[in-house]
């Protein structure tokens, strides 16, 4: 096998770093974080967080964990 030569090797790695770096833009432009402003009415979740807070208070006492 013979070795390429270095400018070879410079080539296809700026080849691969500009593939890396549109792949890069391409998530970073579709990446959604799903936080309450991109799902329904705040209240909505207001509700269902401290429903769940009730729920597991009612199962904690229930076992005598506290």
């Amino acid at each position: 096998m013979t070795n390429p030569s270095p400018a070879a090797a410079d080539s296809a790695a700026s080849a691969a770093v500009r593939i890396g770096a549109r792949i890069g833009a391409r998530v970073r432009a579709g990446a959604r974080t799903g936080g309450p402003q991109d799902d329904g009415p705040r209240i909505l979740e207001q509700i269902l967080g401290w429903t769940l807070v009730v729920v597991l208070a009612v199962f904690v006492t229930r076992a005598g964990m506290m």
